[in-house]
């Protein structure tokens, strides 16, 4: 049987899956583990597919940022990242040296965005904008049914934002502080802010109001910019349930009726295929490979 391999790279752990290449959801096996060092990790990632001859195919849905540019002298690294351990590594050329297949290369976003398209929360839709928000904030954005990228990919957790007035926290991004999405409301940014992780934090904490107006705010920014069909919320951040009716109330507050949009229970959503997001699309798009 014919296999396509799937690799999730998050800042946190990675996921790495063999799944039957007529239908990626059936998955033969799956393993995950912490992140740690670059060559560490390959090794784990290695010997994971080294139980697999029947590989013909696989994707990579890797955290960023990373060089996706063919023509770059620099494509399929990782380049300059917070993380330890990674900046500069051929995360890509590894992988080719260890076996020469068909790699698909792209962000952990871009992977998760796809999978949403495909099967989840997007799919009938050909314009949507996935955002996670977790270790750190970042969005895929399928465009015309195609991933968006331009010299590069999308650094859309990175966006400028403005600060809520009761918001005295310094920030997180060791590039932006305070300045950027991903500094005030990744989750290392609401721990430090408020003392204790977000899955702590009560139900009628400040906490959630200030977050929900940070991801609304974004989200009216990635409206009125690329008017997509639905906007689709994933990450550890999003899993709490009072979060989104939070997010929907801001964001109709901030647009305030300037734009147009879909009913506000459909067009700002949670992840359909929930932690598969990633791993699924990096099937998919292993699949159009072969």
């Amino acid at each position: 049987m014919a296999l396509l391999g799937a690799i999730e790279g998050g800042g946190t752990k990675f996921v790495v899956a063999v799944a039957d290449a007529a239908h990626p959801e059936a998955v033969v096996a799956r393993e995950s583990f912490p992140t740690a060092y670059a060559a560490e990790t390959m090794s784990q990632i290695q010997a994971f597919f080294d139980q697999y001859q029947d590989i013909v195919a696989i994707g990579i849905s890797m955290f960023g940022p990373i060089d996706v540019n063919p023509a770059s002298r620099t494509y399929g690294y990782v380049l300059a990242t917070p993380k330890r351990g990674w900046s500069g590594y051929n995360f890509l050329g590894a992988m080719t040296e260890w076996r020469d297949i068909p790699y698909y290369w792209t962000t952990d976003v871009n992977g998760s965005a796809w999978g949403e398209f495909v099967s989840g929360a997007g799919q009938e839709n050909d314009n949507i904008l996935y955002l996670t928000v977790g270790t750190g904030i970042g969005a895929g954005i399928v465009a015309n049914g195609q991933l968006l990228q331009g010299i590069s990919h999308p650094e859309a957790g990175h966006i400028m934002v403005n600060k809520h007035p009761m918001d005295t926290y310094k920030g997180h991004c060791p590039f932006h502080g305070d300045h950027c999405l991903e500094g005030v409301a990744s989750g290392p940014a609401m721990a430090e802010r408020w003392g204790q992780p977000a899955n702590l934090l009560d139900d009628d904490s400040t906490a959630w109001q200030l977050e929900a107006f940070y991801l609304a705010q974004a989200a009216v920014t990635y409206t009125t910019i690329l008017r997509p069909e639905k906007i689709i919320f994933g990450g550890g951040v999003p899993h709490r349930d009072v979060l989104m009716s939070l997010v929907r109330k801001s964001f109709a507050a901030q647009l305030s009726d300037y734009l147009a949009v879909p009913n506000l229970d459909d067009y700002l959503v949670r992840v359909g295929n929930g932690d598969d997001a990633g791993i699924l699309g990096s099937f998919y798009l292993a699949k159009t490979l072969v």
